[in-house]
């Protein structure tokens, strides 16, 4: 996936969109809020994302994002199948519902700042999608993980699945799409489909320790990072005119004069935004 150029529209989405944006200092946290469907993402839910992670980035002094379920005990049942089942035979409407998709998942994972996965309960088809989307996933032990359009009949489209074989390899990503079968938190982590596992009652604790370490980090750093880890993924093996233009524009950045003294004053740094 290119993210250069992408861009995302601001603005409020409907009040109907069942994802709310909310900040805690540094930490901005989008959280899928549809709890009698197990927050099954509609075509609203994914049009509304790309905004609100806009909105985030917009906010000034926010230097991570952590997309959750705002309701304990599940994380995602995937994409509403009703509005499958209802739209199937209208080729306007899945056009535009997988360009939404799409455009979703490119919102997180091209978004400057970090993007945390806090996974709890089932993470299922395009919710798992969304998950894989970010760039680092903590799981409780109650997780369970499914990837099911082999049992609808339907493809898991190309750069959902380029995410998921990016994280396990050819073989597991194989494995699961081609059984559907949900997998639990342990075998995630073994598969390298989660970073970290962690207690039910430890995850808010978890998420909170790693996000204050990432947001403490120089942001420069972190955003830069992330920027030349995708296009790794992307398939650049080599440093190029971007790589060593970031690499060099570090050196007479705020965040290294900060990060030096504080080294000399063996002081925490404080860096700007």
């Amino acid at each position: 996936m290119t993210c250069t150029g992408l861009t995302a529209a601001r603005g409020d989405a409907k009040m109907t969109d069942n994802i709310r944006l909310t900040r805690d200092g540094a930490i901005a946290f989008l959280a899928l809020d549809r709890p009698d469907k197990r927050n099954a993402v509609t075509q609203a839910m994914w049009e509304a994302i790309p905004r609100r992670v806009a909105d985030a980035t917009a906010m000034p002094g926010v230097r991570v994002l952590v997309l959750l379920s705002a309701t304990p005990g599940m994380f995602s049942a995937g994409a509403d199948i009703g509005e499958f089942s209802q739209f199937a035979k209208d080729a306007h409407w899945q056009a535009t519902n997988r360009a939404a998709i799409r455009a979703a998942q490119q919102a997180l994972t091209c978004a400057e700042m970090p993007t945390l996965a806090i996974i709890d309960g089932d993470c299922v088809g395009g919710g798992c999608g969304l998950a894989l989307a970010c760039d680092m996933r903590i799981a409780s032990s109650r997780a369970r993980f499914g990837i099911t359009p082999a049992k609808l009949g339907l493809v898991y489209p190309l750069h959902d699945t380029k995410l998921l074989v990016d994280l396990v390899g050819p073989g597991q990503a194989k494995r699961m799409l081609f059984t559907g079968a949900l997998i639990g938190a342990e075998e995630a982590l073994h598969i390298g489909l989660v970073e970290k596992l962690v207690g039910v009652d430890d995850l808010d604790a978890a998420m909170r320790d790693l996000a204050d370490v990432v947001a403490a980090n120089s942001p420069y750093s972190t955003r830069a990072i992330k920027r030349v880890v995708r296009r790794i993924l992307d398939g650049v093996s080599d440093d190029d005119a971007d790589s060593a233009a970031l690499f060099d524009a570090a050196f007479r950045g705020n965040d290294f004069a900060e990060g030096v003294a504080a080294f000399k004053a063996k002081r925490a740094p404080v860096f700007g935004d």
